[in-house]
């Protein structure tokens, strides 16, 4: 059975939490205030009241041979440095760290995180697309510059075959799935000779500014160009 830790129960910490009790994994939970592993013990293997400020503490709270520890220390960010360090010096192989800003990024890889995420700009990097795009919605990034998401067929497709839209070679994105609106939520796959219809959803996954770009079909010529201006905004690491 996989173990994992969390320390500190903020929000990046807490949403990771209620995911990792859904499946069959063993967790530790650290946290200084009392009233937040009052309310989470009976939920993981061990839950420990303590500041995890002082070394020994992840020393003796972790175990070295732990498949991943998550940090999140709210925005305390002094300690969530100095505990990313200690976790490294104890030679633990998955560090996850929730970072604050930028800066607060670098130094936490330098100091031994294998990975740093930022939540409050991830949440906007998927929510800001759905807002410019009304054909563009639960759109989520899968790395390397790939997202997925999901497509309203744009006016000009309805009709056409996936074959006479060619919109892999036109497009330089791929069609995973279809699903009607009318039809409920379950995707379905599909034939190249299918003919798009008013209400298709299409599950696609393409490089970024493509995805956004398909999601754009209907706009005015003058709202076009969403990708660079969200690019200015949200430089990808």
């Amino acid at each position: 059975m996989k173990q994992f830790a969390i320390i500190g129960i903020s929000t990046f910490g807490k949403r990771v939490l209620e995911e990792l009790v859904e499946i069959d994994c063993e967790i530790i939970l650290i946290d200084k205030r009392s009233e937040l592993i009052e309310m989470y013990k009976d939920s993981v293997a061990s839950a420990f009241i303590a500041d995890v400020i002082n070394e020994e503490t992840i020393n003796k709270l972790i175990p070295v041979d732990i498949d991943a520890v998550i940090v999140d220390l709210g925005d305390n960010i002094e300690a969530s440095i100095l505990v990313t360090k200690y976790l490294k010096n104890k030679n633990i192989q998955n560090i996850v760290v929730k970072a604050e800003t930028d800066q607060h990024g670098e130094i936490l890889k330098i100091v031994g995180a294998d990975q740093v995420v930022f939540p409050n700009r991830e949440a906007a990097i998927r929510v800001i697309p759905m807002l410019v795009s009304s054909l563009l919605f639960n759109y989520m990034s899968i790395g390397n510059g790939l997202v997925m998401a999901e497509v309203r067929v744009p006016e000009k497709f309805i009709g056409q075959s996936l074959i006479e839209a060619n919109i892999r070679a036109t497009r330089g994105i791929n069609v995973v799935a279809i699903r009607n609106e009318e039809a409920g939520d379950s995707f379905n796959f599909f034939s190249p000779e299918v003919r798009l219809q008013i209400g298709d959803i299409l599950l696609v996954v393409g490089k970024e500014q493509n995805v956004t770009a398909f999601g754009e079909a209907d706009l005015p010529e003058r709202k076009k160009g969403f990708g660079n201006f969200f690019k200015s905004i949200f430089p990808q690491k």
